[in-house]
């Protein structure tokens, strides 16, 4: 495969980035215990949440992990949003509040363009 082929051509480094705000949600150690019941009122309440984050236009892209190298990890969230008003709002998150889930962010950037983020429809 010649330079060409590759999306930044010969260029190591992309001559621009798209810049994104990671969220991860984590189990804590010291996770409170709840009964069945609780757990289905708040993973109600935090799916909710999060799909409102999505609709206000704030949350690109989220979901569950699995096949993880560390079982607390437990989720993925994308923002459109800086650090500190991403992580904000994670932390209003039913689950957060809870303390059922803990959060730990980062800024996330990649060649510009390479990340794709959108409802899926079925074709790929």
């Amino acid at each position: 495969m010649i330079d060409a082929d590759y999306p930044h051509g010969g260029a190591l480094v992309p001559a621009a980035f798209d810049l994104h705000t990671v969220v991860l949600l984590v189990r804590p150690p010291d996770a409170p215990p709840f009964d069945a019941q609780e757990l289905d009122r708040l993973q109600g309440e935090h799916l909710a949440y999060l799909r409102q984050l999505a609709r206000d236009g704030v949350l690109i892209a989220n979901g569950p992990l699995a096949d993880q190298t560390d079982e607390r990890l437990r989720g993925i969230s994308i923002y459109a949003a800086p650090l500190d008003e991403a992580l904000t709002l994670a932390r209003a998150d039913p689950m957060v509040r809870a303390g059922r889930l803990a959060i730990e962010g980062a800024r996330w950037y990649t060649a510009s363009g390479t990340a794709r983020f959108g409802p899926v429809d079925g074709t790929g």
